[in-house]
């Protein structure tokens, strides 16, 4: 040829490639790997995809190129990798002029598909072989080809529930519980929430067997009181298998969400705080997932919940629940006589008493199961209780004394987390059986006691001309250091105190948690304290609950942040940077 096609950049004379049988060169800002081999010419992004490391730098055999830095292979021609792990590299299309001893090169050339699907068979590829670098550059590109980030929840959601036989577990949840903050965090977070989310979708799922669904009854025109029996049946007996045919006849048979809903909770509460409050969390970030996916999937995500239905711990089968008080039996009684007590607060309104969040911190179980009765006898609905005693549960964490064990931030959060699940479920669903949960949060509130002794102080009032910004850089800061539980729970209430906007407060601690290898419990804990925040109005109640969520933060920061460095990577690697350059 003597003029190039198209969009082709001079690149090297062919001579000297041929002698020297590598060139770097850049054109049009993109660093092109140009190689000579087999008397061919080929061209890739001198970037190795997994890491950056210049390819220039490998070695080249039998039609392979060999990074020197982790040994990821690719095929020279066309770039793909024979190890997923590194991800294929951007090959160049080439044209040679031997009259003229000239190589061309396409630094920019047409994708072979757009961006967004090509990011989104990325993010199914890191799913399916747990590969956190391709899932983070998912993450971002799709983000940055404008994909609604439903897209990315809805692929995890659909992936997490196919391919876990144990069905819904903590990946699934803290993928939804991030879905659900975005708002509140920075862009750059957005993408970094994304991606730690499906991370652990696929680390639940590594090594996992897929989940082979049962199917719907054949039968027609089932009732949903019926079918909700059925499903009840079966899970008191421990039967996940007929009880998902059981469930997954009520979605056949077109039952509203909130009859769904109605029937998970049912069985959820049929015996008390099943698996320490996981389950009842499972189920209504089950239902939140669907709020973000859509409910059209709801064959696909509900019946992930059964298996832990079906196999949970029930509480009345520990010593705690059982001794010295009988809480089990005591709930029973109140159980008993659940339908006198709604019927006897029909038609009437409620009012919150004074001091209520005390009285729900009782050393007394009597004072507190009594409050309750009193409450559905005066026509408290199940979602006012609920939010009484979610923030009872939040308080408790707020007041957590760090002279305890460690692992006791597990107990209060549990009954937090649970404590929310149960009030978010009471907007969602009617069903009266949901005052079970109430009881069975306001009992955990009370068996926590002994971590609130003493109580941590919730932090006195702060100077109000004290300067917002800098309290919020120290806030971070402090989750640099082990330990600074106090200091970051002063920091959170002296901000807000001095002016500080809220949702600057929550951006920070969304910041901060994003950037940790944090665990379950801590994003948890953090869509918890905002979930709670946003139920109420009252600013005391709104500054405990943050107050809450910095103080777990810093209980449990910092981490070794390794996910962090991947996803820095990817994000340098997208941006295309040098990374291994002082």
């Amino acid at each position: 040829m003597s003029v190039p096609a198209d969009g082709y950049v001079e690149a090297v004379p062919l001579s000297d490639l041929r002698a020297e049988g590598r060139k770097l060169v850049t054109l049009d800002g993109a660093h092109v790997a140009l190689f000579y081999h087999e008397g061919e010419v080929r061209a890739v992004d001198n970037r190795c995809p997994h890491m950056g490391f210049p390819l220039t730098e490998g070695s080249v055999d039998d039609g392979i190129l060999t990074c020197h830095w982790h040994h990821a292979r690719f095929e020279l021609s066309c770039g793909d990798t024979f190890d997923p792990w590194a991800d294929d590299v951007q090959a160049y299309p080439v044209e040679v002029d031997d009259e003229n001893d000239t190589v061309y090169v396409d630094p920019n050339p047409d994708p072979d598909e757009p961006p967004a699907e090509r990011w989104a068979t990325r993010l199914e590829r890191g799913l399916e072989q747990n590969l956190r670098l391709v899932t983070a550059k998912a993450a971002i590109g799709l983000v940055d080809a404008d994909v609604d980030p439903a897209e990315q929840v809805k692929t995890g959601v659909l992936f997490g529930t196919r391919y876990r036989e144990g069905g819904w577990s903590s990946g699934l949840t803290i993928l939804t519980l991030l879905a659900n903050v975005l708002p509140d965090l920075r862009d750059e977070d957005r993408k970094r929430a994304l991606y730690q989310g499906n991370v652990h979708v696929a680390m639940d799922c590594a090594n996992q067997p897929p989940k082979f669904d049962q199917t719907a009854f054949d039968a027609r025109d089932l009732s949903p009181v019926r079918l909700e029996s059925w499903f009840r049946d079966t899970i008191e007996v421990r039967d996940p298998d007929g009880a998902e045919r059981c469930l997954r006849t009520a979605v056949a048979e077109g039952c509203s969400q909130s009859e769904l809903a109605g029937m998970l909770v049912a069985a959820a509460t049929d015996h008390r705080y099943l698996d320490s409050g996981h389950t009842m969390d499972f189920v209504n970030k089950a239902c939140e997932a669907l709020d973000i996916v859509g409910w059209e999937h709801a064959e696909h995500v509900l019946p992930s919940l059964v298996e832990g239905l079906a196999t949970a711990e029930r509480a009345e089968e520990r010593s705690s629940w059982r001794q010295p008080v009988d809480l089990a039996a005591r709930l029973d009684e109140t159980f008993e006589r659940l339908d006198e007590l709604v019927e006897s607060g029909a038609g009437s309104t409620w009012q919150t008493p004074a001091n209520f969040t005390e009285t729900l911190h009782s050393d007394d179980p009597e004072v507190v199961v009594g409050a309750l009765e009193e409450a559905i006898e005066e026509g408290a609905t199940v979602e006012e209780l609920a939010a009484a005693v979610a923030f009872a549960a939040g308080k408790r964490v707020a007041q957590f004394a760090t002279a305890n064990e460690f692992s006791d931030w597990n107990t209060v959060h549990h009954t937090f987390t649970y404590a929310n699940a149960v009030h978010q479920l009471s907007q969602r669903t009617e069903s009266k059986e949901l005052y079970r949960g109430v009881f069975d949060a306001a009992v955990n509130v009370y068996l926590d006691r002994f971590l609130n002794t003493p109580p941590a102080p919730i932090p006195d009032e702060g100077d109000a001309d004290a300067n917002p910004e800098e309290l919020l850089e120290s806030l971070l800061e402090t989750f640099d250091t082990e330990g600074r539980v106090n200091e970051a729970g002063r920091l959170a209430a002296h901000y807000l105190d001095a002016g500080g906007d809220p949702a600057r407060l929550r951006q920070r601690l969304g910041e901060g948690l994003l950037r940790e290898d944090a665990g379950f419990h801590t994003y948890q804990a953090l869509e918890a304290g905002f979930a709670q925040y946003d139920e109420r109005e009252d600013r005391e109640e709104r500054r405990t609950l943050l107050v809450a969520v910095a103080r777990y933060l810093a209980a449990h920061f910092p981490t070794r942040r390794e996910r962090e460095q991947t996803f820095t990577i990817a994000a340098r690697l997208q941006r295309g940077e040098k990374i291994h350059e002082a």
